[in-house]
């Protein structure tokens, strides 16, 4: 089944472009911070200390988040398999040779994604130490430094990361037809951990850490990424909640289009939950992250600052935005794979007398749908971080901010979904539909 794996990955490597890029990225993302460790090994001491506070903190939140995308992106991809699997077991593969095939196929990937990932991770070091050395961070003549442990968290932790989520994958993928899916518990149960994580770093926060200053950004910032996590893995369940409550004004308002959206996200919760996820990350983490930067910016105007303080501040930036890039791409990749998937049924769709306008219309709707889902859960999130930060440092549970920001952190996400869908439904109802059945 490994030649299987490899022979898949030969024909069919559209199929895998939004895992490759997702362990690509995140195994450059890895390889960026880790070089700062290879790097403060040679530096004095501090600047070894900055290196080594940055790398520890933004790898250590970028590996979280990293193996949180690539699992994702590798269950989807193997969802869209069925048909194959199907068609292997009719022909006599038993399960474990079909996850030995998903898992060969997803080391294959994480192998390849890693070794590329290898010249962007070394550019991406020397920017962050550029940067870090531009704000005084680190000494000028500090030399940059590619080794051992750059190498080892990339290609380890990638490679790790797709076969754990490769096994998971396929331990659902390949059960008999017609067995009854397990219960989602470890998904709800992580879900409820990660939220109670989150909720432990805001009282935290909130308490221990009032009086404490800048140093309260260190659980502040925990708690709406645990958050965010949380609630993305109650994406299913959100998703619904929200098409529940929205459901009406949607078929009133889209008519045809808008009861095919809802019956449409009604019955592919699942798969559009996937896309969910990506959403309430980037929302809840750049939201949190800019929210609570703004509110320390105002708390410590014209107050002296303990000499970290300024490496907190390059990392909160630099993490959000590497991240935010991050989940952005992961956004776009599972909106691309959900749609392209869907080729046959919308030529099916077409045959019994829809137009591709109302099809446009439905998967715009759909859209609307998995946004809206995302911006609320995330903004949720970003709450476990602003409002016990504002407590601790300004004195008031609602800071006084300015909502351009959360605007444009919106619109982003708003404006990356809906190129997504709409530009690969487009290319999905392009040609005829009888050719698409087949």
């Amino acid at each position: 089944m490994i030649a299987v794996a490899l022979r898949n990955l030969r024909h069919r490597p559209g199929g895998f472009v939004a895992t490759f890029l997702s362990a690509f990225l995140g195994a450059t993302l890895l390889m960026a911070f880790a070089s700062l460790l290879d790097t403060a090994a040679t530096a004095d001491a501090a600047s070894g200390e900055s290196l080594s506070t940055t790398a520890g903190v933004g790898g250590g939140w970028c590996l979280i988040i990293v193996a949180f995308a690539v699992t994702s992106t590798l269950s989807l991809a193997v969802r869209q398999r069925a048909e194959q699997v199907t068609l292997l077991r009719r022909i006599g593969a038993t399960g474990p040779q079909l996850r030995r095939m998903i898992v060969g196929e997803a080391a294959a990937v994480a192998l390849v994604a890693s070794v590329v990932a290898v010249p962007a991770g070394l550019y991406l070091g020397r920017v962050l130490l550029t940067l870090m050395q531009n704000t005084g961070q680190v000494g000028e003549s500090v030399g940059y430094v590619f080794g051992p442990i750059a190498l080892g968290a990339g290609f380890g932790v990638t490679l790790l990361g797709s076969i754990v989520a490769g096994v998971a994958a396929a331990r659902r993928t390949s059960r008999p037809t017609g067995t009854k899916a397990a219960r989602p518990r470890v998904r709800r149960i992580g879900g409820v951990v990660f939220l109670l994580v989150g909720a432990n770093c805001s009282v935290l926060t909130a308490t221990l850490m009032d009086g404490k200053g800048i140093d309260a950004m260190a659980t502040a910032g925990q708690a709406g990424i645990w958050a965010a996590i949380g609630l993305a893995l109650f994406a299913p369940e959100l998703l619904r909640l929200v098409t529940a409550v929205l459901g009406t004004p949607v078929r009133a308002l889209g008519g045809v289009a808008g009861e095919l959206a809802v019956l449409g996200v009604s019955q592919r919760t699942r798969q559009l939950a996937g896309a969910v996820m990506p959403v309430v990350l980037f929302t809840g983490i750049a939201t949190g992250t800019v929210y609570m930067q703004d509110i320390e910016d105002k708390a410590s105007a014209g107050a002296a600052q303990p000499d970290y303080a300024q490496d907190i501040q390059t990392l909160n930036y630099v993490v959000v935005g590497m991240i935010t890039v991050f989940v952005a791409i992961m956004l776009v990749n599972t909106l691309i794979a959900a749609t392209m998937h869907r080729r046959r049924e919308f030529a099916q769709q077409r045959l019994a007398g829809s137009t591709r306008g109302q099809l446009i219309a439905m998967v715009t709707l759909e859209g609307l749908l998995v946004t809206v889902t995302g911006v609320l859960s995330g903004s949720t999130a970003a709450l476990f971080t602003i409002l016990p930060f504002g407590a601790a440092r300004a004195d008031r549970i609602w800071p006084d901010a300015t909502p351009i920001a959360y605007a444009i952190i919106v619109t982003v996400a708003v404006a990356l979904t809906g190129a997504a869908v709409l530009g690969t439904t487009r290319r999905a109802l392009s040609g005829p539909a009888v050719a698409a059945i087949h």
